[in-house]
């Protein structure tokens, strides 16, 4: 069983981010954006049932849960460490599946994105309780997906975007645009 030891404040103001350990996954992350989608993984649909939270987001050693802007995080925290330290890890605790399929074409260029983000973006979003998953790529237009504590942040949607998008076009291919969803 995971045991949080620490919690972070996020840029976002309704994320907190619990540290925890062990691991929670292995390998990869799971992201829920509604209890709906989170019917049949024990973490995430302990935390929607807690009620007042709106998205959960856990890799490695950290489990970032999004609330409702009415509610008040001194009456979530304790409930949240506790089903936390309530999971059970089973032993090949692992997330996402592998990476997108690349097409013809784009497959040189998807591997690059995939590397810049690996190793430019993706850390320090999960410094801040946050990640991203590639939706799709068409050779052009890259399409991702926010997830944890970037999922509903402004910043994201706006300047983390914009940086992305200028890094990507600097460094891969002028005529990528890059959008959210």
């Amino acid at each position: 069983m995971p045991k949080v030891i620490n919690i972070e404040p996020t840029p976002n103001p309704d994320a907190l981010k619990f540290l925890v350990n062990p691991a929670v996954l292995k390998a990869g992350s799971r992201s829920f954006k509604d209890f709906g989608a989170a019917v049949g993984d024990p973490l995430g649909s302990a935390l929607f049932g807690l009620g007042k939270v709106t998205s959960v987001f856990y890799m490695d050693r950290f489990v970032t849960v999004n609330k409702e802007s009415s509610a008040e995080w001194s009456d979530l925290i304790d409930p949240i460490c506790e089903a936390i330290e309530d999971l059970k890890l089973p032993d090949d605790a692992t997330g996402e599946g592998p990476r997108l399929a690349q097409g013809a074409g784009a497959d040189e260029k998807l591997a690059r994105i995939h590397e810049l983000l690996d190793t430019r973006i993706r850390p320090g979003l999960a410094g801040d309780g946050g990640g991203l998953e590639v939706i799709s790529f068409d050779g052009q237009t890259l399409e991702i997906s926010y997830h944890g504590a970037c999922g509903s942040c402004p910043s994201s949607t706006s300047g983390t975007l914009r940086y992305i998008e200028g890094m990507l076009q600097e460094e891969v291919d002028p005529a990528i645009r890059v959008i959210s969803w």
